[in-house]
């Protein structure tokens, strides 16, 4: 599997089957090569942050950023189980678990109020201000028990993503179009 112009064979795809906690079928990962390969322009076996900007999609996402850093310099058995995250067979713990990577910017094993804040910040855009942002994210952290000052470890940061978050800020966004 080291370069992207050989075939997978049977044991490759059982292999990142198993690497990736079987999120994806075995026709799922003939799939994914097939894109990983057109991805990987020049055929090194790993895809570039250039090289995954160059998918419309991606490019526009607003956490394409935060996203390259956990992507750049990914061979195929990486990308399929970056990708497994997003796969309806992957359990809500392993999502929480990408997403809280996603947030821990700087790989400390730790989320502080500035990282929610950034990444709120990014998703929201104009639709709400600093201040909203702020405000929602406070109420929320104080919801779930913490302050602004706290620090989150993966166990924390499940305890307030269980909270209100994602009601919070949809109910802020809604009460701002609606006034």
């Amino acid at each position: 599997m080291g370069s992207t112009s050989s075939m997978l064979t049977q044991y490759d795809i059982e292999e990142v089957q198993d690497h990736c906690d079987h999120a994806f079928s075995q026709q799922e990962i003939v799939s994914l090569y097939h894109r990983f390969c057109q991805l990987d322009r020049n055929g090194g076996g790993f895809v570039s942050a250039d090289e995954f900007m160059s998918v419309p999609e991606f490019a526009v996402n607003p956490l394409s950023q935060r996203l390259l850093r956990m992507l750049d310099g990914l061979n195929f058995k990486e990308f399929v189980a970056f990708l497994s995250a997003f796969s309806p067979r992957t359990s809500l713990q392993q999502k929480i678990e990408f997403i809280f990577r996603v947030y821990d910017t700087d790989c400390n094993g730790k989320v502080a109020f500035e990282d929610i804040l950034s990444i709120l910040r990014d998703l929201s855009g104009s639709f709400m201000t600093e201040e909203q942002r702020q405000k929602v994210l406070t109420h929320v952290l104080e919801e779930a028990g913490y302050t602004k000052d706290s620090h989150f470890t993966l166990p924390d940061f499940m305890k307030v993503r269980s909270s209100s978050f994602s009601r919070s800020i949809y109910s802020s966004h809604k009460s701002n179009q609606l006034s």
